[in-house]
């Protein structure tokens, strides 16, 4: 700065107009030069803080549907175990096998028992009302974010379903046949009956769907999964 005080102050006691307006235009150019350099700076620093955060949520994204993916394959393990139990149990109405009928009490006892994913936590609608989502600079994430936390909603629906089936149907068509102590049938004729039956169909149906529902997504978190390794290697 003290080089062009100097420089300018020597072309107006030499009276060189035309240099020191030419240098004047330089000095506003060189100015202007450096405004637009500091703003390109900051805006440089923002991009890679933003893509520094957005490197964050991706990291905590992927954590989280892991360990959802973990929970979900818990669940499904459980569903099946118990869908199988009630499909024998269906059998053996249908065939009147009353030589299974020992059998058959501990499963009707089971008919209380369900999966229960229960996933309240909604990271997608959080991000989008603390506007962290305009961090996401992938829209293929964020779709896939969106999809996925609609069939965890559509998970919960069909397991408050299952769960009002069990209070309002199956526990009161227990009561009466089973004795819970000792999980003994004290009434076969009010278990092998066809309405004993449509209840058990009715709740293995609930089971199916909702075992679709879990492996449904477990294939969308895989998805979403190979889309965040991308962009967390890159």
């Amino acid at each position: 700065m003290k080089i062009f005080r100097s420089a300018r102050k020597s072309f107006i006691d030499k009276g060189k107009l035309k240099k020191y307006l030419l240098y004047a235009f330089g000095e506003i150019i060189l100015v202007m030069l450096g405004i637009l350099l500091a703003f390109q700076v900051d805006r440089w620093n923002d991009n890679r803080i933003n893509n520094k955060n957005a490197l964050n949520y991706y990291q905590n994204i992927k954590n989280e549907i892991t360990e959802d993916a973990r929970i979900l394959e818990g669940e499904i393990s459980y569903n099946e175990r118990y869908l199988k139990q009630f499909k024998t149990a269906n059998h053996i109405i249908s065939s009147d096998d009353r030589s299974k009928i020992d059998s058959l009490g501990g499963i009707i006892f089971s008919l209380t028992t369900y999966s229960d994913f229960d996933e309240e936590g909604n990271i997608y609608e959080t991000m989008v009302n603390s506007g962290e989502i305009k961090l996401l600079k992938k829209r293929e994430i964020i779709e896939y974010m969106r999809e996925l936390q609609g069939q965890y909603n559509y998970i919960n629906r069909m397991e408050k379903i299952h769960w009002q089936a069990i209070i309002q149907f199956a526990i009161p068509a227990m009561q009466q046949p089973l004795n819970f102590s000792t999980q003994k049938i004290v009434r076969p004729e009010m278990v092998y009956n066809y309405e004993f039956q449509n209840l058990l169909l009715s709740l293995v149906a609930i089971m199916e769907e909702k075992n679709t529902a879990y492996k449904d997504a477990l294939s969308q978190i895989a998805q979403l999964n190979q889309i965040l390794d991308k962009e967390l290697k890159r």
